[in-house]
């Protein structure tokens, strides 16, 4: 069994970026800061964008101003997808803050750094700005270095035709499928809509209208929240469903049938497609992803490589292979020869490429994946408690039986005969998130109880 690797805990930062409570501890002041540190280490045009929320607009000019007082000139891309942030920054400027809390409830934002690949920052970096948050050691400009504001509003239209162009856009068109988009009020409105009708789609919108309060269902895709773009998808004979988080990363697909469909199970079909295309590769995920992630690959020359859970440590791994294709579990694929970080609206692009040349429905092509069944969980628990909850889970763990072997590169996974459950901190949240896989859906349910009465009983021995 391998050795406990210990937590970390930030003052500020999670697994990728900043996320709290906005105009409470994310106030503007807070912003201007945090950005002023990240200028501080920086020089050159820094990108600023962000997705709908409420916040936002009170946030991003607080982060342009921070940017402006340390002497970078900032580009103002406005209110667009994190994933066109990130391809802007990649192909035109020196950095990047984007400002989203993602799939988090609407009371909350966040900012985020990249660098000029569009890669989340590194944990130094992350280091480096928290100290000279809390010491105000600012790069403060003089009066005539302070920088300048521009704003690039064409960013939108070019990454929808650079999604299209990375497609085959005539296969889709003519099998002219009928499509329900479900944008959460989120980012995707910018774009979803409007890449599919120019793939030639019949497009249904639900809740593709920007808005911060997010009216229409909570950002986070999961079963529970999609109900409506499930039902609309079996009362219109639609051909797929699409739903997205807030800031427009993350793609959930229901099949023609009205029935979710596991980001796992969309991510081994394009693993599947991406292999056979270039004849094998280098995948890179978390280990909180599937088994069928491995099974795809071993019968399509492929070689998986995991990493700790996070799409910006898949995607700084994808860039030190030179990977072909990467993502996680929840949906969040990545194409690193397009942004090095998810993208939610190339990942429906290439699930209607796969169907229009497949010339089958989706259900048809998920069914003939590996099988496994998934059980998710959370709890909620302090963060200054959460380094002692993995130290005693992990000593609770080598004392069962029927423990086959454990990996710690992120909280712990535990391996059994019947299958594995991870157990893991979350990075934005006080809570712990629990995985469990299995071959029948009863015991991947079972292993993640027991994972969650663990995260009980150790926060129960530490009261």
């Amino acid at each position: 069994m391998t050795q406990m690797r210990l937590i970390k805990m930030k003052r500020l930062f999670g697994t990728f970026g900043v996320r709290r409570l906005a105009n409470e501890v994310l106030t503007p002041e807070f912003a201007s800061k945090l950005a002023a540190a990240y200028g501080s280490l920086v020089d050159g045009q820094i990108a600023v964008g962000g997705d709908t929320r409420t916040s936002t607009v009170m946030i991003k000019n607080a982060v342009i101003s921070g940017l402006l007082s340390t002497g970078c000139d900032v580009v103002d891309l406005g209110i667009l997808p994190t994933p066109a942030v990130q391809y802007a920054v990649r192909n035109y400027y020196d950095g990047g803050v984007i400002v989203t809390a993602s799939h988090n409830p609407p009371e909350y934002n966040g900012i985020k750094f990249v660098d000029a690949d569009g890669i989340g920052i590194p944990e130094d970096m992350e280091e480096k700005i928290e100290d000279i948050f809390f010491t105000e050691g600012f790069r403060r400009a003089a009066w005539n270095r302070i920088g300048e504001v521009t704003s690039n509003q064409g960013v939108v239209d070019e990454y929808q035709e650079e999604v299209i162009k990375r497609v085959d856009a005539e296969a889709i068109r003519k099998r002219k499928f009928r499509v329900v988009v479900d944008c959460g009020c989120g980012a995707a409105s910018y774009t979803m809509p409007y890449i599919l009708r120019k793939l030639g789609c019949s497009v249904i919108t639900l809740n593709s209208q920007p808005d911060g309060f997010f009216p229409g269902r909570d950002p986070e895709p999961v079963p529970e929240n999609l109900s409506e773009l499930m039902e609309t998808v079996k009362s219109t004979g639609a051909d797929l469903g699409i739903a997205h988080d807030g800031d427009a990363d993350r793609t959930i697909c229901i099949d023609e049938n009205g029935d979710f469909v596991l980001g796992d199970k969309t991510f081994a079909l394009v693993e599947k497609r991406m292999l056979q295309e270039k004849g094998g590769g280098i995948i890179v995920t978390t280990v909180a992803t599937s088994s069928a992630i491995y099974d795809v690959a071993s019968l399509n020359n492929g070689e998986v490589i995991t990493t700790a859970v996070g799409d910006l440590l898949v995607a700084r791994k994808l860039r030190e292979t030179g990977g072909l294709f990467g993502g996680e579990e929840n949906g969040g694929l990545i194409f690193p020869d397009f942004v090095y970080g998810r993208d939610a609206a190339l990942t429906a692009a290439k699930i209607l490429e796969i169907i229009a040349h497949e010339g089958r429905p989706l259900s048809e092509l998920v069914s003939e994946l590996p099988k496994y069944y998934s059980e998710k969980k959370k709890i909620r628990c302090p963060d200054d408690i959460k380094e002692d909850v993995m130290n005693l889970i992990k000593d609770m763990v080598s004392q069962e039986s029927g423990v086959k072997g454990m990996d710690t590169t992120d909280g712990v996974k535990i391996f059994r005969d019947d299958g594995w459950v991870i157990i893991r901190p979350s990075g934005t949240e006080p809570i712990f998130r629990c995985f469990a896989e299995s071959d029948t859906q009863e015991r991947a349910s079972e292993m993640a109880e027991w994972g969650i009465s663990l995260v009980e009983e150790a926060i129960k021995r530490l009261e």
